[in-house]
């Protein structure tokens, strides 16, 4: 892989400055490849933050179109993208933020029968959806092959985040066990969100992404990271060592 060109090292100079990253980090983050799935109210900052750093790959994973109630959160998207597919408009707008990348666009649903075909040839997994039957989808996808991913989760005035290592600590489905029953838990079309709480969760997925493609600081393992808007505290909430079924079934086969 050749080094970075002269205009890389002037787009990225802010971080190449930075003694942790250097230019052997950015070149890390050239060369990876990161999957966002969802590019909604997480997946749109996630995405932002992830294409002005300079990560190789991004791929994006979505099924729906761009309504004009996602426009309070999803910054990906303007009013003129109004019924796109969100993947379209997503790339259209990462494109023009940074043509140095590659972006892949996989206009579908992430479900139990394309999640490991998805994960696998990324390095890293960001699960920014909307619902608990896909988030234990990715956990479980993710948890299979072997591929870390950050967590995020939003309603209201509240977020959390942890991050997923497949074989190094807790996964999504040893904390929650399995998706609760339906209409047991609101959803933000029920109570709402405020649109720069997933904002403020989707750049902390965004850097433990870049965390772990360039092996520096201290990823989100075994913690749950909260954040509460309404007092602008920040929270961490230590996670049992457990290992459900899936993770013990996934270090047998890995």
């Amino acid at each position: 892989m050749k080094g970075l060109s002269e205009v890389e090292l002037t787009r990225y100079q802010r971080n190449i400055l930075i003694p942790e990253l250097g230019i052997a980090g950015q070149e890390k983050i050239r060369n990876g490849r990161v999957l966002v799935v969802g590019a909604g109210g997480l997946g749109s900052p996630a995405l932002f933050y992830l294409a002005c750093a300079g990560v190789g790959t991004l791929g994006i994973v979505d099924g729906d179109r761009v309504e004009l109630s996602n426009l309070q959160r999803q910054i990906l998207h303007t009013s003129s993208d109004i019924h796109r597919p969100k993947t379209q408009s997503a790339s259209d707008t990462l494109r023009a933020l940074n043509p140095h990348i590659t972006i892949v666009a996989h206009s579908r649903r992430f479900d139990s029968e394309n999640g490991s075909e998805l994960v696998r040839g990324y390095d890293f997994v960001i699960e920014a959806t909307d619902n608990f039957e896909s988030k234990f989808l990715v956990n479980d996808a993710c948890v299979r092959n072997g591929v870390p991913y950050s967590h995020a989760g939003v309603l209201a005035l509240i977020g959390q985040a942890m991050t997923v290592v497949p074989g190094r600590g807790p996964c999504f489905r040893c904390i929650f066990g399995k998706p609760p029953e339906p209409h047991r838990v609101p959803t933000t079309s029920q109570v709402g969100v405020l649109g720069v709480v997933p904002g403020v969760m989707g750049c902390i997925q965004a850097s433990e992404a870049l965390k772990y493609l360039t092996g520096i600081g201290d990823l989100l393992i075994g913690r749950l990271l909260t954040y509460d808007a309404l007092t602008s505290r920040f929270r961490e909430v230590p996670l049992p060592d457990s290992c459900c079924p899936l993770c013990r079934s996934a270090t047998e086969t890995l």
